[in-house]
Protein backbone atom coordinates (compact mmCIF):
# COMPACT_ATOMS: atom_id res chain seq x y z
CA UNK A 1 0.00 0.00 0.00
CA UNK A 2 1.17 3.96 -0.77
CA UNK A 3 -0.45 6.73 -0.38
CA UNK A 4 0.18 10.07 -1.39
CA UNK A 5 0.31 13.76 0.07
CA UNK A 6 -2.47 16.45 -0.21
CA UNK A 7 -1.09 18.14 -3.19
CA UNK A 8 -0.27 14.38 -5.38
CA UNK A 9 3.22 14.87 -5.65
CA UNK A 10 4.91 12.46 -3.39
CA UNK A 11 4.19 8.36 -3.39
CA UNK A 12 4.79 6.78 0.55
CA UNK A 13 4.87 3.30 1.38
CA UNK A 14 2.49 1.83 3.83
CA UNK A 15 3.35 -1.69 5.33
CA UNK A 16 2.41 -4.25 3.25
CA UNK A 17 -1.36 -5.12 3.98
CA UNK A 18 -1.77 -8.91 4.67
CA UNK A 19 -5.17 -10.45 3.90
CA UNK A 20 -7.34 -12.19 6.33
CA UNK A 21 -11.03 -12.96 5.48
CA UNK A 22 -12.84 -10.20 3.21
CA UNK A 23 -15.08 -8.51 6.12
CA UNK A 24 -11.81 -8.18 8.46
CA UNK A 25 -10.19 -6.96 5.55
CA UNK A 26 -12.25 -4.41 4.99
CA UNK A 27 -12.90 -2.81 8.41
CA UNK A 28 -8.78 -2.93 8.39
CA UNK A 29 -8.88 -0.83 4.90
CA UNK A 30 -11.75 1.46 5.55
CA UNK A 31 -9.77 2.55 9.03
CA UNK A 32 -6.33 3.11 6.55
CA UNK A 33 -8.57 4.97 4.48
CA UNK A 34 -10.39 6.96 7.28
CA UNK A 35 -6.35 7.72 9.05
CA UNK A 36 -5.16 9.00 5.80
CA UNK A 37 -7.88 11.01 4.63
CA UNK A 38 -7.98 9.08 1.15
CA UNK A 39 -10.03 10.80 -1.12
CA UNK A 40 -9.79 7.64 -3.89
CA UNK A 41 -8.69 3.99 -4.28
CA UNK A 42 -6.18 3.57 -7.18
CA UNK A 43 -5.86 -0.58 -7.55
CA UNK A 44 -3.22 -2.27 -9.42
CA UNK A 45 -5.15 -4.13 -12.24
CA UNK A 46 -3.71 -7.33 -12.39
CA UNK A 47 -3.06 -8.38 -16.17
CA UNK A 48 -1.10 -10.72 -18.17
CA UNK A 49 2.02 -9.31 -20.27
CA UNK A 50 -0.42 -9.53 -23.60
CA UNK A 51 -2.79 -6.88 -21.69
CA UNK A 52 -5.83 -9.19 -21.41
CA UNK A 53 -7.51 -10.15 -18.27
CA UNK A 54 -6.17 -12.75 -15.47
CA UNK A 55 -8.18 -14.69 -13.03
CA UNK A 56 -6.44 -12.88 -10.68
CA UNK A 57 -7.73 -9.18 -12.23
CA UNK A 58 -11.64 -10.87 -11.57
CA UNK A 59 -10.96 -11.83 -7.67
CA UNK A 60 -9.17 -8.57 -7.29
CA UNK A 61 -12.62 -6.33 -9.29
CA UNK A 62 -14.93 -8.77 -7.00
CA UNK A 63 -12.76 -7.36 -4.11
CA UNK A 64 -12.55 -3.78 -5.22
CA UNK A 65 -15.96 -3.73 -5.42
CA UNK A 66 -17.02 -4.61 -2.13
CA UNK A 67 -14.48 -1.88 -1.10
CA UNK A 68 -15.66 0.63 -2.79
CA UNK A 69 -19.16 -0.11 -1.68
CA UNK A 70 -17.95 -0.18 2.23
CA UNK A 71 -15.67 3.29 1.78
CA UNK A 72 -17.55 5.10 -0.55
CA UNK A 73 -14.84 6.32 -2.44
CA UNK A 74 -14.05 6.00 -6.19
CA UNK A 75 -11.71 3.41 -7.35
CA UNK A 76 -9.14 4.36 -10.03
CA UNK A 77 -7.55 1.23 -12.03
CA UNK A 78 -4.09 0.99 -12.83
CA UNK A 79 -1.80 -1.39 -15.09
CA UNK A 80 0.23 -3.35 -12.54
CA UNK A 81 2.10 -4.64 -15.20
CA UNK A 82 6.12 -5.43 -14.32
CA UNK A 83 5.52 -2.92 -11.12
CA UNK A 84 7.22 -5.89 -9.19
CA UNK A 85 9.96 -6.59 -11.57
CA UNK A 86 10.69 -3.00 -11.40
CA UNK A 87 10.75 -2.91 -7.42
CA UNK A 88 12.99 -6.10 -7.27
CA UNK A 89 15.51 -4.36 -9.81
CA UNK A 90 15.63 -1.34 -8.09
CA UNK A 91 16.49 -3.22 -4.48
CA UNK A 92 18.61 -5.46 -6.43
CA UNK A 93 20.82 -2.32 -7.59
CA UNK A 94 20.72 -0.64 -4.15
CA UNK A 95 22.00 -4.12 -3.06
CA UNK A 96 19.30 -4.89 -0.71
CA UNK A 97 19.86 -8.07 0.88
CA UNK A 98 17.65 -10.95 0.02
CA UNK A 99 15.38 -10.78 3.23
CA UNK A 100 15.19 -7.01 2.37
CA UNK A 101 14.22 -6.96 -1.00
CA UNK A 102 11.68 -10.09 0.40
CA UNK A 103 10.22 -7.38 2.92
CA UNK A 104 10.65 -4.35 0.63
CA UNK A 105 9.25 -5.89 -2.65
CA UNK A 106 5.21 -5.33 -2.38
CA UNK A 107 5.68 -1.59 -0.85
CA UNK A 108 8.29 -0.25 -3.45
CA UNK A 109 5.66 -2.06 -6.35
CA UNK A 110 2.69 0.10 -4.94
CA UNK A 111 5.15 3.24 -4.43
CA UNK A 112 5.55 3.02 -8.24
CA UNK A 113 2.37 2.24 -8.92
CA UNK A 114 1.24 5.31 -7.23
CA UNK A 115 3.75 7.35 -8.86
CA UNK A 116 3.31 6.29 -12.34
CA UNK A 117 -0.30 7.57 -11.45
CA UNK A 118 0.38 10.72 -10.16
CA UNK A 119 2.73 11.26 -13.22
CA UNK A 120 -0.08 10.37 -15.16
CA UNK A 121 -2.12 13.32 -13.75
CA UNK A 122 0.45 16.08 -13.88
CA UNK A 123 1.09 15.50 -17.04
CA UNK A 124 -2.48 15.88 -17.99
CA UNK A 125 -2.92 19.00 -16.13
CA UNK A 126 -0.01 20.16 -17.94
CA UNK A 127 -2.26 19.09 -21.09
CA UNK A 128 -4.89 20.36 -20.22
CA UNK A 129 -3.42 23.88 -19.58
CA UNK A 130 -1.47 24.36 -22.80
CA UNK A 131 -5.22 23.47 -23.96
CA UNK A 132 -7.07 25.55 -21.97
Amino acid sequence: MAVSDELGITAQGLETFRRTRIREDIAALKEIAQTWDARLLLIGRPLHMSGAESLQSEYTRAFAERLQEQLALPVVWWDERLTSAEAERVLREGGASLGAKKRSVDRLAAVLLLESYLESQRLAAAREGELG
